[in-house]
């Protein structure tokens, strides 16, 4: 089996039972913020979308780039299509013209010729754009498993699928959290290495439990070139940013796990396996430009960044023109207002008012009411400063996910007064009524009805409220405090009550000493 790395989440497999594209992006994306790094457009795309199959993990710009598909990838290639709870990758793939369908079964692998797949979807509301999923592939001479930007909890339907020879899994993060938040800078400086370090946690947590002889750190971190945003690459030029890249990753695994074998996957990357023999070459970047890409990061990225304003401007070109407020706003209204009415859980959860100042338009939603109006001095729990331009495109495209467009965009300011809510982000998210009932549905069913476990002498109860994961393989106990380590959720035992977002308490109480229990 040999893989070949498209930049970022991308790869192109070639097996003895055909050959796979997954997550093509040559970008822009995300209102052109984000570009691969380090730059894979020297890559022979032609070739590479002659393959037999089309693999998209998911909806995210970053993995699914309509405008590289309709330039290289044929429309009668087979495509593996997860199993998702709404049909919006699907109808986006069709409305590209892609009509060979491959439905496939969440962990149920499928046999072509020589070459066995699963794909592994997830379903949760905080799932990427309400889904994520990861491509498991054996084709006799070797088995990988491409993770991507997927965080599994039933780790036993990949394990059942074989142990993979080559584990290829996202380290580095894809949320805009906390550098367009107002916070002080040490505030900001604080939370982002708090993130970089949840990130490595989870990213170790899943290189541990697959315990793949060979691991490849891929899905990021991207370029970000335009003028405004360049400060946020990598860490920072203020320390206040959170992605860690491959080679920084690798020396942290190596810290932590010091027998694993690790490796640059970057674009033109070609990895041979053979059962557990595996061969890496270098063939887009030579040794030395590999070197200055990462040793000599912010001279590089300038040079992208000069040379490359064009495709930002062309992206700003395809926007659409400004909406005045009144019409906006009845826009958002007329939009909106219906998918409040049928967000229950979503309203309660929100429990507030949120502020959105969009140009000239100064507007709040009211969660508990399921209005929108005119911002009148109320107290309100988040508030929002968007530009113009990017909220009339998405009322022109009716874009239902802003998280896959604005957000992650970071092209916005946001401020709160509490704690992040989960629930005002999915509904931002959830702009449809398929989504929206889906959600609904999906939080509804949540109410805890598992068993308990018993954890480092508390009793608590097994699934974690944030995304059912066990809690006796994921939760760990420090002075009172359970830490997910899935996510990095924390609850404080002693009253159940969440420490990282509103709502989702926890069940807990101290395990009874032994003669308390054979008195009882």
């Amino acid at each position: 089996m040999k893989i070949t790395g498209l930049g970022h989440a991308g790869m192109f497999i070639e097996t003895r039972g055909g050959s796979i594209i997954c997550d093509p992006v040559i970008g822009p994306s995300f209102f052109g913020s984000w570009f691969p790094f380090p730059d894979n457009r020297a890559l022979d795309w032609e070739r590479f979308g002659k393959a037999d199959f089309l693999y998209i993990s998911h909806r995210h710009r970053d993995h699914f780039d309509p405008a590289m598909l309709e330039r290289y990838v044929s429309k009668d290639i087979k495509v593996l299509l997860p199993e998702y709870p709404t049909d919006d990758l699907e109808q986006d793939l069709i409305a590209l013209g892609y009509t060979n369908l491959v439905r496939t079964e969440a962990g149920v692998p499928l046999q072509f010729g020589d070459l066995k797949v699963m794909v592994t979807p997830l379903r949760a509301p905080s799932d990427g754009p309400i889904g994520d999923s990861s491509l498991s592939l054996d084709d006799g001479t070797a088995s990988i498993l491409n993770q991507n930007d997927s965080h599994p909890l039933d780790l036993d339907t990949l394990f059942d699928f074989g142990k993979p020879d080559a584990y290829f899994t996202q380290v580095s993060g894809a949320i805009w959290w906390p550098m367009v938040y107002d916070l002080p800078q040490d505030a900001k400086q604080n939370f982002a290495k708090l993130k970089r370090d949840a990130q490595n946690k989870r990213a170790m947590y899943y290189i541990d439990k697959v315990d793949a002889e060979h691991v490849f750190p891929m899905a990021g971190p991207p370029m970000f070139l335009r003028e405004e945003l360049f400060r946020y690459n990598g860490t920072g030029m203020d320390d206040d940013s959170i992605f860690t890249d491959q080679r920084e990753f690798l020396a942290h695994m190596k810290e932590q796990r010091p027998d694993q074998k690790g490796y640059l996957f970057l674009p033109g990357t070609e990895v041979e396996v053979q059962g557990s023999d595996v061969t890496v070459t270098q063939t887009l970047y030579t040794d030395a430009e590999i070197e200055r890409v990462f040793g000599d990061k912010w001279n590089y990225l300038a040079e992208q960044r000069d040379s490359r304003q064009a495709e930002v401007q062309a992206e700003e070109a395809t926007r659409a023109e400004v909406i005045p407020p009144a019409e906006m706003l009845a826009a958002l209204k007329e939009w909106w207002e219906p998918l409040l009415r049928r967000a229950r859980v979503i309203r309660n959860g929100v429990g507030g008012m949120v502020r959105f100042r969009i140009g000239e338009l100064d507007m709040v939603v009211d969660f508990p009411k399921a209005k929108l109006r005119e911002y009148a001095g109320e107290e309100c729990i988040y508030w929002y400063t968007i530009p113009a331009d990017l909220v009339s495109t998405n009322i022109r495209d009716h874009e239902i996910d802003w998280s896959n467009s604005i957000f992650l965009s970071m092209q916005f300011e946001v401020g709160r007064s509490g704690k992040f809510n989960e629930f005002l982000t999915t509904f931002l998210k959830c702009l449809s009524r398929d989504r929206i009932e889906y959600v609904e549905n999906w939080y509804s069913e949540q109410s805890d009805q598992t068993e308990d476990a018993e954890i480092d002498g508390w009793t608590v109860q097994r699934r974690c409220p944030h995304l059912r994961a066990d809690l006796t393989k994921t939760g760990k106990i420090e002075d009172g405090v359970l830490t997910c380590s899935l996510h990095d959720w924390k609850w404080d035992l002693a009253s159940g009550r969440c420490l990282t977002t509103t709502g989702h308490p926890i069940r807990s109480t101290r395990a009874a000493e032994p003669a308390e229990a054979a008195a009882s």
